[in-house]
């Protein structure tokens, strides 16, 4: 049996989704969350030895879709015959929500209507007969709190959605609770007229006597306080968040309090603890194989057990960031952000909508991108993917802590500032964008709902925060371990598989192929074979940076990986390392504004569908880290010493080869445009 979820964006629908079979889907209080269809069984406890099967739909507003997630929906429901279909409506806004309840029950498909956030009412003095509406909408319709834990109504309504998807059963075990007694009825509550939907004026005009319809139904089942003041607390507080002048600084200052908290003072904390064990567990793998050839216990203990352990010692920094995040969402804050964020969009060249692939990006590149087929324009589309992964996401954390801590004292600004350089990326780049395909700005909107304020679930946010955490573990054990092994490996070896002697380390595999990429990284300010050995593994996934380097160079030489701190002074670091603060800044940029790991390339190929724009997309991310690191590195140095650093004259030839490039594509692109348009005007006057 397959039961579909269906309901409007922001009702709860993927919470209870997650609660019935025990997903852990993204959950947020914004639309666009939810971009494709996905299946799960319904555990045991609410269907007992049945199998039945809960169908995610995108959140919809109507069953015309406008939207691609909304197209999934409306097909799923209309071509995939689902045995019976359970519609989240939120109960403190019923009238918004039964617009698209009335065109569920046209389809004649078993429904049942749960009536979400019902504990809100409660608190807000909100009552909803479920009884009368259950007889006005002609289905069964149940009182639902899908974000609590007990009392929920959950176990009542997946029996009455089985109840109305097997008659035989319904007929058999009767009726259930009193406001769901209803069965639902062989006639819509409302009938569409047959019209000619190409006829704006027709559709607007049915659509007009759907909402009187509606309206009327709630104003029969409802009675609702009405309040004296006429700005409600929600309103106050948003007139301050979403003031561009007022709430740009204020979401700087939110960032800026998450990443402290997160880098600076929590997670380190926990990550003293989990560094020690590791650390512990690799000296006793060490001693477990002191009679073993010295080259397997170099590979085990310090490429595979080290290289991992890097990478997991900073493991606490992202989940403390992750559940700060999540607890942000939960509030509501998040979707302000959205909306105080939307018009700059705009007007770089982008839609409002990306602003959500964005935020979500701070988790993950690869559902941020995914995300992007919300947002209708392809053009608009197809720019958003192309640079949602400037935003530093959480696999590019353990880099920057690492550069954090090892150069600047674990400084809370440096994460600030590479998620804000991220940000001011995104809008430059946009603008690039812009120019080179012609595109001129247009009005465009961004419908958004607003959620409450609400106090955050530390539940919730927890589970979302070990979902990620086992992500990421998941990819140390891996992708990271298998990559760290080849590393070591390569490195503990020449080319005619002999071992490197110590202090040949020039000669081995690893070195000879890192070597000549290294001499294009001199004018950044990073010309070491390791270093670019480090940037090359980044591209597999960027927390290989960590690894590698742990791998290269041995971790505790130049950070205390058990306290997170520096083992000497700058001056030791920088011999070790071969950079300053100034060039270290600059080897972080690059690898967190070059092109993202190769499974984030493939969602971008995946959600552009177009060669030229994944090819583009990536020169792009490529020469934006390339020039980024180069103006770091050249203008810091300039400061600091009063001249320029090594390879100034070559970095600057390459940098305006890149922006020479981007003039004559863009030329050559706005050419075409005029072109074709030309065309088109002189057919049409032929035609004339």
């Amino acid at each position: 049996m397959r039961i579909a979820f269906a309901g409007n964006p922001n009702s709860g629908k993927t919470t209870m989704f997650n609660a019935l079979t025990g997903s852990k889907a993204k959950v947020a209080n914004w639309g666009g969350v939810t971009v494709g269809q996905r299946g799960a069984h319904i555990k045991p406890e609410y269907v007992g030895d049945a199998e039945v099967i809960a169908v995610d739909l995108p959140g919809a507003y109507s069953m015309s879709p406008f939207s691609p997630e909304e197209s999934i929906t409306s097909e799923y429901v209309r071509e995939s015959n689902p045995d019976a279909i359970i519609n989240i409506v939120d109960a403190t806004n019923l009238g918004r929500s039964l617009f698209f309840t009335t065109q569920l029950l046209e389809l004649g498909v078993p429904m049942v209507v749960a009536l979400n956030k019902s504990d809100l009412n409660e608190k807000e003095a909100i009552q909803i007969d479920a009884e009368k509406l259950a007889a006005r909408l002609g289905c069964p319709v149940v009182p639902t709190a899908a974000s609590q834990r007990s009392d929920n109504g959950l176990t009542a309504l997946v029996k009455q959605a089985i109840a109305v998807a097997t008659p035989a059963l319904a007929g058999a075990e009767g009726t259930t609770d009193a406001g769901s007694s209803a069965v639902t009825a062989t006639k819509p509550p409302f009938q569409q007229e047959s019209i000619d939907l190409t006829d704006k004026a027709a559709v607007d005009a049915q659509d007009r006597r759907r909402f009187a319809f509606v309206n009327e139904v709630v104003a029969s089942v409802e009675t609702r306080q009405v309040a004296a003041a006429e700005h409600t607390a929600d309103d106050k507080i948003d007139a301050v968040l979403t003031n561009p002048f007022v709430g740009i600084p204020v979401f700087a200052a939110v960032m800026w309090a998450v990443f402290t908290v997160s880098q600076v003072y929590l997670g380190p904390l926990i990550a003293d603890w989990i560094v020690g064990w590791i650390e512990t567990f690799q000296e006793w793998v060490s001693n477990q194989m002191a009679d073993s050839p010295a080259i397997l216990t170099t590979v085990v203990a310090d490429g595979v057990i080290g290289g991992v352990g890097a990478v997991i010692g900073f493991l606490p920094l992202v989940m403390v960031m992750y559940f700060l995040l999540a607890l942000l969402e939960q509030s509501g804050y998040m979707a302000r952000v959205s909306a105080v964020l939307d018009p700059i969009f705009k007007r770089v060249g982008l839609s409002g909508k990306s602003v959500i692939p964005i935020v979500i990006g701070t988790g993950c590149a690869i559902p941020a991108i995914m995300s992007t087929r919300t947002i209708r324009d392809a053009r608009e589309r197809r720019a958003t993917a192309m640079l949602t992964p400037f935003i530093p996401c959480g696999a590019k954390i353990p880099v920057i802590a690492l550069f954090a801590g090892a150069f600047f004292n674990g400084s809370g600004w440096v994460s600030w500032l590479s998620y804000f350089v991220g940000l001011a990326l995104i809008f430059f780049s946009a603008l690039m964008v812009k120019s080179v395909t012609g595109y001129k700005y247009r009005k465009s909107f961004f419908i958004m709902e607003l959620p409450r304020y609400s106090m955050p679930n530390a539940w919730q946010a927890c589970l979302s925060m070990l979902e990620r955490a086992k992500a990421y573990i998941i990819k140390a054990a891996t992708i990271i371990l298998v990559c760290n092994l080849v590393v070591q490996v390569m490195q503990s070896f020449n080319w005619q598989f002999q071992i490197v002697p110590e202090g040949m380390e020039d000669t081995s595999i690893l070195a000879s192929i890192a070597t000549p990429i290294s001499f294009l990284l001199i004018p950044l300010g990073f010309g070491a074979w390791q270093l670019a050995a480090a940037a090359v593994t980044g591209f597999i996934a960027k927390e290989n940076v960590v690894g590698t380097l742990a791998v290269v160079y041995g971790l505790t030489a130049f950070i205390d990986t058990e306290e997170l701190a520096m083992t000497g002074g700058a001056n030791q670091i920088a011999v070790t390392m071969g950079l300053t603060s100034v060039s270290a800044l600059a080897y972080l940029f690059f690898n967190l504004f070059t092109p993202p790991c190769f499974a984030a390339i493939g969602a971008m190929r995946s959600e552009m569908q177009h060669k030229g724009w994944l090819a583009s997309a990536i020169a792009l991310q490529f020469c934006t880290g390339f020039t980024v690191a180069f103006l770091v590195n050249q203008v810091g140095t300039l400061i600091v010493t009063g001249h320029f650093a090594a390879g100034f004259v070559p970095g600057l030839i390459a940098v305006i080869a890149m922006v020479t490039a981007i003039v004559l594509i863009g030329r050559k692109l706005r050419a075409g445009f005029a072109e074709k348009y030309s065309l088109r005007a002189a057919s049409t006057e032929l035609a004339a």
